[in-house]
């Protein structure tokens, strides 16, 4: 669907220059008063239907069935090509790892464009499901879909999360017990408890676009329900096990391709492998062989081993920050941010440093009507992380992200370059 005037004479112009006839489907949506879309309604083409038509299978899985781009939060997007196979088994596994019932109610805060949906289209379709769709996300639209419609799951980043949970800080809320999952970027542990006590169930799933969105999940014992909701939260926090239906996820160090010890210390690389891959990166065989070599899929992400065979991750190896020789976790220093009452959004990149060689900066959005100064965050993180970890800059404003809600770490490390709001 085309949002804006904009948006649309670019749509237009790129049909044009195509020097071919493609199929053009657009919704109509009036309000927004576009020009003519170059294509057919999407009423018109339902009404083109064949209601005894067959529908014949592909002649091999392996036959791609979509392509999909990453979203660029490390500023090199890469075309990922979809097989049917791979399709058909994360559907089939988002079935299971969610316990999803016959005829949910599913709330479309998440983005079809992001992986398919993360497959979701396929997986509500395959139980018989009703979808209720969203022009924008909207804090209070939402809430007032959830309840009007008796919404019983959703997916969204974490960005999405904690639209509602500030929405709830102002009366926002619900009456019925609703099931979401949150991927895209490890959510902090106090999301997940305000989740919790605002009446949501969330699932925490982890996976990239290149094995079909989520394919490992944080399954969760029945022993937790006995524990504190901090700890909850934690645990809760961790990337978890496969999908029923992917072979396996593990920790491998990138150098041997040997598992780390499982002592939730030793840091590797975060790999999947099985047939919830893709088929690799369109014309692109360098980039595919690299993030195929080994044997297994290389998710860039680092990540270690529990003892209890949960991974967890620690960074994306480009965000780790090295600190006078010390590893520091951006995602470590963001989680303890996130619990500052005034943060709504963070993210830690490395800024240089001529004594230590980087040091945490710290780029901070937060919410409406909130009040913070860069002594006030770094207080907050000097009680609860070690010194070398705590934040050197902080950086108050608007966060970039990408159409998925993602924010593009790239693009801060380049404004770190040059940041210094505040010495610690």
């Amino acid at each position: 669907m085309l949002v804006d005037r904009e948006l649309a004479a670019v749509a237009s112009a790129a049909v044009d220059r195509l020097g071919r006839d493609i199929l053009v489907v657009d919704v109509d949506a009036p309000e927004l008063d576009l020009p003519p879309a170059p294509g057919v309604g999407y009423e018109a083409l339902l009404a083109e239907g064949d209601s005894s038509f067959v529908y014949a299978g592909p002649d091999d899985e392996w036959d791609a069935i979509c392509l999909n781009y990453t979203s660029g939060t490390t500023g090199d997007p890469k075309g990922v090509v979809y097989h049917h196979r791979g399709a058909f088994l994360n559907a089939t596994s988002n079935i299971l790892e969610w316990d999803l019932p016959k005829h949910p109610v599913y709330l479309w805060t998440l983005p079809l464009f992001h992986c398919n949906g993360w497959c979701f289209a396929w997986t509500i379709a395959a139980r018989a499901g009703t979808n209720v769709c969203l022009r924008k996300v909207d804090a209070t639209t939402c809430f007032d879909l959830i309840r009007e419609h008796r919404v019983t799951h959703y997916c969204g980043a974490p960005i999405v999360h904690s639209m509602l949970i500030a929405a709830a800080a102002h009366g926002q809320g619900i009456a019925h017990r609703v099931s979401a999952m949150v991927a895209g970027a490890a959510p902090p542990a106090a999301m997940i408890e305000a989740m919790e006590h605002l009446g949501i169930d969330l699932t925490h799933v982890y996976g990239l676009t290149e094995v079909y969105g989520p394919a490992a999940v944080c399954e969760k014992p029945e022993s937790w329900s006995a524990l504190p909701i901090s700890e909850r939260a934690h645990l809760n926090a961790r990337q978890g096990a496969r999908y029923h239906l992917q072979e396996a996820i593990t920790v491998l160090d990138p150098a041997t391709m040997q598992p780390v010890p499982a002592d939730g210390e030793t840091m590797g690389e975060v790999m999947f492998r099985g047939n919830i891959t893709m088929k690799g990166y369109l014309k692109n065989p360098t980039a595919t062989g690299a993030a195929f070599a080994g044997g297994w899929f290389h998710t860039g992400d680092l990540g270690v081993l529990s003892p209890d065979g949960y991974v967890k991750l620690k960074d994306r190896s480009k965000d780790i920050i090295i600190s006078g020789g010390e590893n520091i976790s951006s995602l470590e220093v963001e989680d303890v941010l996130y619990r500052h009452p005034a943060v709504v959004g963070a993210a830690v990149v490395a800024q240089p440093d001529p004594r230590w060689g980087e040091t945490p900066c710290a780029f901070i959005e937060l919410h409406p009507g909130a009040q913070a100064t860069a002594e006030d965050i770094i207080a907050f993180c000097k009680e609860r992380l070690s010194g070398f970890k705590v934040p050197r800059a902080v950086v108050f404003g608007p966060l970039p992200r990408t159409s998925t809600g993602k924010i593009q770490k790239f693009e801060l490390r380049a404004r770190a370059g040059s940041s210094r709001a505040i010495d610690g």
